[in-house]
């Protein structure tokens, strides 16, 4: 296996000890949109679920400032990181806005009914952000590099 594979694969198993699906993300990350005015705005989020590196799910509400942005520009970078300084995964794609009920029913776990009357609920949509290239720092190893091929 080549280094950024064995790294990839490291920074998978950091990802999959964050979620535990029924309750969400126990760890928040920081998702980038552009803005309005094409500038890059950043801002904390938990993720519902994690599928390694490749795909990350947000649930949130339909008139969220990160739906009418990825509604304008789908671009999108989400970054996880430990205080600690043990791992820093940053990944760069696209993020799409998901609205069937399937994909909501999928998504869904008890600590949305705060939020939302269930996954019927019109104003409830997921985020499904998807990774085109990414930039692994874990301890003293790193991997760089475009999804294709790993993903």
């Amino acid at each position: 296996m080549d280094n950024n594979a064995l790294v990839i694969q490291k920074a998978e198993a950091i990802l999959s000890g964050l979620t535990k699906f029924e309750h969400g993300c126990l760890e928040c990350c920081v998702l980038a949109l552009l803005d309005e005015d094409g500038y890059p705005t950043a801002a904390t989020i938990s993720p519902a679920k994690i599928e390694g590196i490749r795909r990350i799910y947000f649930c949130t509400g339909i008139g969220s400032n990160w739906v009418k942005r990825i509604q304008k520009n789908g671009r999108a970078s989400v970054c996880f990181h430990s205080e600690d300084k043990q791992y820093n995964i940053t990944l760069v794609g696209d993020a799409e806005l998901v609205t069937d009920l399937e994909t909501k029913k999928a998504m869904w776990f008890n600590g949305m009914g705060s939020y939302f009357n269930g996954p019927e609920d019109e104003g409830f949509c997921v985020l499904r952000f998807t990774t085109k290239r990414y930039s692994l720092m874990l301890n003293e190893h790193d991997a760089n590099g475009s999804a294709r091929g790993f993903i």
